[in-house]
């Protein structure tokens, strides 16, 4: 599936460009993600998926294919698979940024994105509006760090990194960044699941049964 998404930045195209390569700082700004390993073009981390009671993990990495300076034009692509279950999920990310009148930046994405398991079930639609919830979340904080806090986080690195380990850890919460309308979905399809899998211990139990009293 094809993902677009827009958001705006206040600071010029230049700095917002030196900035969203700069992936430590950014990634705190994006929920539940965690950087473990950056070596100036390949990211390893992890991201955190939180669906009522169940938390789903992703492990993978991430390789800056394209960086266009001149442009201002950036492609990554990233892939991972969940640590306990066998879904997977892919994306090749593209982002393009472009100067607004009064100094700001137009940060403009596409997203293709092809995913496995659990959360593939929830379609597109709902893909889409969580999506569009969380990257309003990244491009809030993102701002909120380069619009005058940012100057203050750069003199006194050490403190900011402290203050950002705990907002990376946190999962994502489908259900409360989905809101109630995509909220009721998500729990259809999570109970739809439970049902399967209690559908399919009684079948096996019933076999078992059936097999013990054969013999």
């Amino acid at each position: 599936m094809e993902l677009h998404h827009e958001f705006t930045v206040p600071v010029p195209v230049e700095d917002a460009w030196r900035t969203l390569l700069d992936i430590e700082r950014v990634a705190p700004c994006m929920p539940g993600a965690a950087v473990e390993e950056y070596d100036g073009k390949t990211v390893t981390g992890s991201v955190k998926v939180k669906v009522g009671p169940v938390t789903v993990t992703y492990r993978g990495t991430a390789v800056f294919e394209e960086q266009d300076e001149d442009a201002h034009r950036m492609v990554l692509i990233a892939s991972g698979r969940e640590t306990r279950g066998q879904g997977t999920a892919r994306a090749t990310v593209t982002g393009t940024l472009e100067p607004r009148d009064g100094g700001g930046t137009t940060v403009a994405v596409r997203t293709e994105l092809a995913v496995t398991g659990r959360p593939a079930q929830f379609g597109r639609g709902v893909l889409a509006e969580v999506g569009d919830k969380l990257v309003g979340q990244f491009a809030a904080r993102l701002a909120q760090q380069l619009d005058g806090q940012g100057t203050a986080e750069r003199a006194e690195p050490e403190p900011a990194a402290e203050q950002a380990r705990p907002a990376a850890a946190e999962p994502i919460d489908l259900l409360r960044t989905a809101g109630a309308p995509v909220a009721k979905r998500l729990v259809g399809a999570a109970a739809a699941a439970v049902v399967a899998g209690l559908v399919f211990l009684r079948v096996r139990r019933f076999r078992r049964a059936r097999s013990g009293g054969g013999h």
